[in-house]
């Protein structure tokens, strides 16, 4: 019908905004698409393990940690070459002096209300986002150091999406440097769910002063991604910060003192956040959360996960000013969700494969 051809004519310009292409690049190739019925993942696993396959990194023990706690903690995985190198390139894009295609760069609530005129270095970033076009950084999400551990989690195939370099900021006193409590699970339309990870690195010592990330322990088993939303904070909440809107306060809670290089990785169902940055300097980490490349992108229109899914893409839309020719009201979710996940997507290990849908 007439309704559908401009629904895809507008998702062809979104694509064209985002640049998106079949080519393949230095560090991975885009994730594609294809149609099927969707399907579980059939990897193979011991029958004591629901969250770790057989094969990678992880021993037994480690293996039974992360069934029982969602979590995992490993020391100096990341050399401190490497973490200073990423730290000199996220300055170096911070200053301008490197443009990222794509990129997206966050600054926190609390300066963007002062409307003061905010310097041009990584003093006014809080974070960054999809940097997949940037070697450099890149580099973290293909290390076989953390690819090792990954495919423990989500098999030889794997792709990496929603990439970040955190620098959470000094509290100016508002709270709003604070992350609350959530699940990653909430943002990622695809399944299977026990086939992501999150792989979490501190670039500098972690702590409760600066807010350090605080879990769950054992929420992940619960098996259910909960309603979000933001919180009602005195001082605002940053954008696409939501959090569990009937979280129990009385549950028992971790905090993950951490060294520079120590990386944790944790299921994406796991409850964690992090705390106000007390300090007077800057808390670094950086991440990327990985899945089975095969994986299938399911509708997620009037489920738990609609609003955050379409603040993500209404996130990107705008910082790539797509919205400004290219409307999404009459295009169905889960098309933007395809499209959402091809353009921030990497395969980094193993079969290229591709999603389903």
């Amino acid at each position: 019908c007439q309704g559908h051809k401009m629904a895809v004519a507008r998702l062809k310009t979104i694509a064209n905004h985002l640049n998106l292409s079949p080519e393949v690049v230095q560090w991975g190739s885009r994730v594609t698409a294809h149609l099927t019925s969707g399907r579980l993942s059939s990897l193979p696993t011991s029958p004591e393990f629901r969250y770790t396959v057989d094969g990678g990194a992880l021993t037994h023990e480690q293996r039974t940690f992360y069934e029982e706690n969602g979590f995992l903690v490993v020391k100096n995985l990341i050399s401190h070459d490497k973490i200073d190198a990423y730290s000199k390139r996220f300055e170096e894009i911070c200053r301008g002096e490197v443009i990222v295609p794509n990129l997206t760069i966050m600054k926190d609530i609390s300066l963007v209300k002062s409307k003061a005129n905010l310097p041009k270095d990584s003093t006014s970033v809080t974070k960054i986002q999809v940097f997949q076009e940037d070697p450099v950084l890149m580099g973290y999400c293909t290390s076989p150091e953390v690819l090792q551990y990954v495919e423990s989690f989500s098999g030889p195939n794997i792709s990496v999406f929603h990439t970040m370099l955190i620098n959470k900021p000094p509290d100016s006193g508002t709270k709003s440097s604070r992350h609350p409590l959530h699940q990653d699970m909430y943002y990622f339309p695809w399944r299977p769910i026990d086939r992501v990870v999150c792989a979490w690195t501190a670039m500098e010592h972690v702590d409760r002063s600066n807010g350090c990330l605080v879990v769950v322990p054992g929420s992940h088993r619960e098996g259910k991604i909960k309603e979000h939303g933001y919180p009602q904070w005195e001082g605002g909440v940053n954008l696409n910060y939501q959090g569990i809107l009937d979280y129990d306060e009385n549950s028992p809670r971790v905090h993950l003192v951490m060294e520079k290089g120590d990386t944790v990785f944790f299921h994406p169902l796991l409850i964690h956040g992090s705390g106000m940055n007390r300090t007077k300097g800057f808390r670094k980490a950086i991440s990327g959360h990985y899945y089975q490349t095969d994986s299938t992108i399911i509708d997620v229109a009037g489920t738990v996960q609609e609003q955050g899914i379409q603040g993500t893409i209404d996130m990107v839309l705008k910082q790539h000013k797509a919205y400004e020719d290219s409307p999404t009201a009459n295009i169905p979710l889960k098309e933007l969700s395809i499209m959402l996940v091809q353009a921030a997507s990497r395969v980094v290990r193993g079969n290229p494969g591709g999603l389903h849908y």
